[in-house]
């Protein structure tokens, strides 16, 4: 088959880095373009340095309109600015890895919530995409079952920690290496934005759902990988619960449950997410992890691309953990 020709807005940033790394190894893509202001003409691998030998691809200034998928890297609030400024043909699919058009309440201009553990079928007839929210994604991924099953009636109470990379690539006072390392800190306790789009896909599931979810997000002294604990009260029993979450993933193929405690170690570089289930009393807890930078950003995207081009799920992303 004839490849799917990409381009990338944003290709300089950390999101945009790991869209080249997965892309280059797609057996089926050519990317066109990528696309930065500020390193424009400048060799990708000049911003990416691991990528010397890799590719000879230059950024550009220049938005070419030749193909069939544009990645969208950008940070909040500059892709609908993007999409205002440059018309794009119809033909061209969108997927926007910011938080822009996620919500349905503040309008998403017909752009459809790209969790393909949840919106598989609506995704594969889509034309424009919003990528879910790193956090989003780990805590969701740990949840929809019990909410498709309607099993979530109570109150939700999270914790979560992040690797440095979900700060993005602009240094801020709570990124630089002197303050991350051997240090974490709370952030955005009980109000963190991804809180809305969470919260609306547990509706898509379950529409009288009413009960409250609290998270406690941290930062981590560490690059990359979210692992988030939730517990809830819970009828089921362990095996019960452990089931309907095999049931549920079942055709899932990046969703994989296990019964030995994990590590963040076993989906660091992949579009895994793993899911580990506990119980306690009357208490169900469920971990959940992910890479923030892949099945959280640029691997859930390509995913996505998989799906809206009609190809395997799994094209591109057959990805090794780093292990040690």
């Amino acid at each position: 088959m004839s490849r799917v020709r990409i381009g990338i807005v944003g290709g300089a940033g950390y999101t945009g880095g790991e869209m080249l790394r997965i892309l280059l190894g797609h057996p089926h893509a050519e990317i066109v373009f990528v696309h930065s202001k500020s390193h424009a003409g400048d060799p990708v691998y000049k911003a990416h340095g691991d990528l010397v030998g890799e590719t000879e691809l230059h950024f550009t200034d220049t938005l070419q309109k030749d193909i069939d998928v544009l990645f969208l890297c950008v940070g909040h609030g500059e892709a609908s600015v993007f999409l205002k400024e440059n018309a794009l043909p119809d033909h061209i699919r969108i997927i926007d890895l910011s938080q822009d058009f996620r919500l349905k309440e503040k309008g998403n201009n017909g752009f459809v919530y790209g969790l393909p553990e949840l919106n598989r079928s609506v995704i594969q007839q889509a034309v424009h995409i919003a990528n879910p929210g790193c956090f989003a994604t780990c805590i969701q991924l740990g949840l929809l079952p019990l909410a498709a099953a309607g099993k979530l009636k109570n109150d939700v109470h999270v914790t979560a920690i992040t690797g440095s990379t979900g700060a993005g690539q602009k240094l801020t006072a709570t990124s630089h290496f002197s303050w991350r390392n051997n240090n974490m800190s709370v952030y955005k306790a009980f109000t963190h934005q991804h809180l809305g789009e969470i919260n609306q896909s547990l509706q898509q599931l379950d529409t009288g759902r009413d009960a409250s979810m609290h998270f406690i997000p941290y930062r981590g002294d560490f690059t990359r990988g979210i692992i988030a604990s939730s517990y809830t009260s819970c009828p089921l029993s362990l095996e019960e619960a452990r089931e309907m979450y095999n049931r549920y993933y079942e055709t899932h193929p990046f969703v994989h449950q296990v019964t030995v405690n994990p590590d963040l170690k076993q989906v660091v570089n992949t579009n895994k997410c793993i899911v580990y289930l506990e119980k306690h009393e009357d208490q169900l807890l469920i971990i959940s992890m992910i890479d923030n930078l892949v099945k959280g950003a640029s691997g859930q995207a390509v995913q996505n691309m998989n799906l809206i081009m009609g190809l395997e799920e799994k094209e591109g992303l057959y990805l090794k953990p780093i292990g040690f």
